[in-house]
């Protein structure tokens, strides 16, 4: 794990001892902005003038035979886009990663376009990512070609996606940007409140709630969109605690949220935590199942955060292994926070491990259940 974020295979990371998840797929950016937003992606199809999802739905319970066709138009536009992008990747690698700089965004933009066209939005946000790491600073040519050799492994798992295990074949899809909707079984428990941030990327406001089941010590993601400079009406308080139902996406810890049963109310709830060494190790396990997976949920139990030349990291006191601090997280002033909260002395931390480090979202002091939110707001 790297300063310059470069990403370690499956098994590199168990040795060196959570999400597209977030990405929204494009029904669920065609929909209206209305509801508190953990509806899943089918619910959020169409325009204002368009059908209800669940008018499709009884559509494709009826005709299920041009329901499949209709599935089957799709994967061949995405084929087709898949193909039109490998030549695009082939085509980079061919002359030469500098060339990405000089022709600037706009060809990536242009890429990304026909990526939406062919209907695979997943693949249109990971071009747009590609388009804007040339700016990205130094070491700028390594990260482009780690993300676009991630680009081409995924362009050719949906290529031979039939030979794929059903776990892998999942995450392939959700990747690509197809939408899915959970399956259950529905899961009923007294959930913590973990954390709460928004990212934005200038055409959406994606806002993200980590929650632990005091019951089944299970931890989901619930995500909730908006337009660009509006924030999501879903807004669950961090530290507090509500009982609901929860039903599972098929792919990675996402999940549907159902009505509250209780309000939000004070818990003395905390989840276990993990040392460095093992959040790696789960972040290499589950790299095992989805290549393309960013970051895993962890919390890290007694550590200190401590300067390490011109960065920072969390050092575990007893068994002195230490996770750096993502840059995103070493550029904003929730840094210092965590810092003060600590005063020297260990603290735990829950947050996202991933390729560029470990992201603290949330800290408790030693002895406290009082949790501190520690980011809250990120820009992407």
């Amino acid at each position: 794990m790297t300063q310059q974020g470069v990403r370690p295979t499956a098994d590199q990371v168990p040795a060196t001892a959570s999400d597209d998840v977030s990405r929204p797929t494009g029904s669920e950016l065609a929909g209206p902005w209305s509801g508190a937003g953990q509806e899943n992606e089918a619910s959020r199809e169409g325009s204002s003038g368009s059908r209800t999802s669940r008018e499709k739905k009884e559509d494709a319970l009826a005709d299920p035979e041009a329901a499949r066709r209709r599935a089957e138009r799709r994967a061949g536009r995405i084929t087709a886009g898949v193909v039109e992008l490998e030549q695009r990747l082939a085509d980079l690698v061919r002359s030469g990663l500098a060339a990405a700089e000089r022709e600037g965004y706009g060809l990536w933009e242009e890429t990304a376009a026909r990526m939406v066209d062919a209907q695979a939005p997943g693949l249109a946000a990971r071009v747009r990512e590609l388009g804007a790491i040339p700016a990205s600073g130094p070491g700028w040519p390594a990260r482009l070609l780690e993300e676009c050799a991630l680009l081409h492994l995924l362009n050719q798992a949906w290529l031979h996606r039939d030979g794929l295990p059903e776990d892998l074949a999942s995450a392939v899809r959700t990747h690509i940007g197809l939408p899915t909707t959970p399956t259950g079984p529905p899961l009923l428990d007294d959930w913590l409140v973990l954390a709460r941030y928004d990212t934005s990327d200038g055409r959406l406001t994606t806002r993200r709630i980590w929650l632990h089941g005091a019951t089944s010590a299970r931890t989901a993601l619930v995500l909730s969109y908006g337009p660009a400079g509006r924030a999501p009406e879903l807004a669950l308080p961090v530290g507090r605690s509500v009982r609901a139902r929860v039903t599972p996406y098929p792919v990675g810890p996402r999940v549907a949220l159902g009505d509250l049963l209780t309000d939000p109310a004070p818990t003395s709830v905390r989840p276990p935590g993990i040392s460095p060494a093992e959040a790696t190790a789960r972040y290499g396990t589950a790299l095992r199942t989805d290549p393309w997976l960013n970051s895993v949920p962890v919390t890290l139990d007694d550590v200190v955060p401590t300067p390490a030349g011109d960065t920072w990291q969390l050092v575990d006191t007893e068994s002195k292994t230490a996770l750096p601090l993502t840059p995103a997280a070493l550029s904003r002033p929730g840094l210092w926070r965590l810092i003060a909260l600590s005063g020297g002395g260990p603290v735990k931390v829950f947050g996202e491990c991933g390729h560029r480090g470990f992201t603290p979202l949330t800290a408790w002091a030693s002895g406290t259940s009082e949790p501190i939110g520690v980011f809250e707001t990120m820009h992407e």
